[in-house]
């Protein structure tokens, strides 16, 4: 199979979704591999590791497009990719389709088959592909809270730890998924004092357990989280329904009730955020203010770190590639019912239902395709 791996184009995306030894391993499939000309410097791979590799490496992303069988990707296809996908060609990266109507008009338009990271599952009900983004998001969110608090940045100008005397920051973290737990690790250690909501009596015990009195817990009702975004400096948005657009759980008239200058942090952007004043921004933009509460809303935060996200993404991606490139995707998706869940769009047909739901889109199950 021919595997292609443009440059990415979303703002300030300097990941890339082949690593040199990725390629490597395709090459020693028998597989074909195909570089667009610096996609790999952002996270610090240089064309010639690549061609020690045994990939081919070409000028544009056009070229990729046009021959590769699979292109191997990490943020969604942006327009300009999306209107050179065509019939019979897989795309394999992050979709997060939920929020985007017009990706997955385009994705259904191409008659392309697109396997979504985000939506790979595993024996345990885990998210694999996803699970390695997400810890780096979560370990990132206090790091940029941190940022926004200051007054520089907009923010109440409360340090995270505190010192002698004064107080540390308040930061609540709503989920306590992947996210949530490293968001709320990292807050911790931080010095600033956490506290964790999730709706799951099961993760909260998991959490106590593990964590003891590192950070506290508590059950995510509508009055109890209104109660403590009230009184919190930070509040991180670590919400994630597999597939579905995320629920709204801190609406625009909780934003008065809370401290001037508070921050929020939505790492569930990519899903179309669970704040409800949440808007997707940048790197280059990433932080707006809404009745006093400034928001940091940047919907590839892993981006900011693309070495080691690059690298993490990788481990979890390739052995999914390989099967893809070494079987067929469809022979791929008969084998491994986790990697089949991957599957979003198959020549003009949706195939995720909590999307068809999240758009109100006739959908079908991956099976049906199959």
């Amino acid at each position: 199979m021919k595997i292609g791996c443009p440059t990415e184009i979303k703002t300030r995306e300097y990941r890339v979704g082949l690593r040199p030894g990725a390629a490597q391993e395709a090459v020693s499939h028998g597989h074909e591999v195909l570089v667009q000309a610096g996609a790999g410097l952002g996270a610090g791979y240089e064309d010639d590791a690549y061609r020690d590799a045994g990939a081919r490496i070409v000028d544009t992303a056009e070229e990729i497009f046009a021959e590769a069988e699979m292109v191997v990707k990490v943020k969604e296809p942006q327009p300009s990719e999306r209107a050179m996908l065509r019939e019979g060609q897989i795309l394999f990266t992050f979709l997060h389709l939920a929020p985007d109507a017009a990706q997955t008009e385009d994705l259904l338009a191409s008659g392309a088959t697109c396997i979504a990271y985000e939506t790979v599952t595993d024996d345990r009900g885990g998210l694999p592909l996803l699970a390695p983004m997400s810890e780096v998001a979560g370990r990132l969110a206090p790091q940029v809270g941190a940022w926004t608090l200051q007054n520089a940045n907009g923010g109440r100008g409360v340090l995270m730890g505190g010192v002698p005397g004064v107080q540390p920051a308040r930061v609540v973290v709503i989920g306590g998924g992947v996210v949530g737990t490293n968001a709320a690790r990292i807050a911790a250690g931080m010095g600033a004092r956490v506290a964790v909501l999730d709706t799951s009596l099961r993760r909260l015990r998991y959490l106590d357990d593990t964590f003891g009195g590192l950070f506290e817990t508590g059950f995510a009702n509508e009055a109890f989280t209104q109660d403590l975004v009230t009184g919190a400096d930070m509040v991180i948005g670590a919400v994630l329904i597999p597939g579905a657009a995320a629920p709204k759980l801190v609406t625009r008239d909780m934003l008065p009730t809370m401290k001037p200058g508070a921050v929020l942090v939505d790492v569930s952007i990519d899903q179309g955020g669970c704040f409800e004043t949440s808007r997707a921004t940048t790197h280059d933009d990433p932080v707006y203010e809404v009745d006093g509460i400034m928001h940091y809303c940047v919907a590839n935060m892993p981006g900011a770190v693309a070495r080691s996200s690059t690298m993490a993404l990788g481990n979890a991606t390739m052995p999914f590639m390989l099967n893809i490139a070494d079987m067929g995707w469809r022979d791929a998706c008969r084998a491994d019912p986790h990697l089949a869940e991957g599957l979003n769009v198959h020549a003009g047909r949706l195939t995720n239902l909590a999307v068809g739901e999240a758009q109100d889109r006739e959908a079908v199950p991956p099976a049906e395709v199959l």
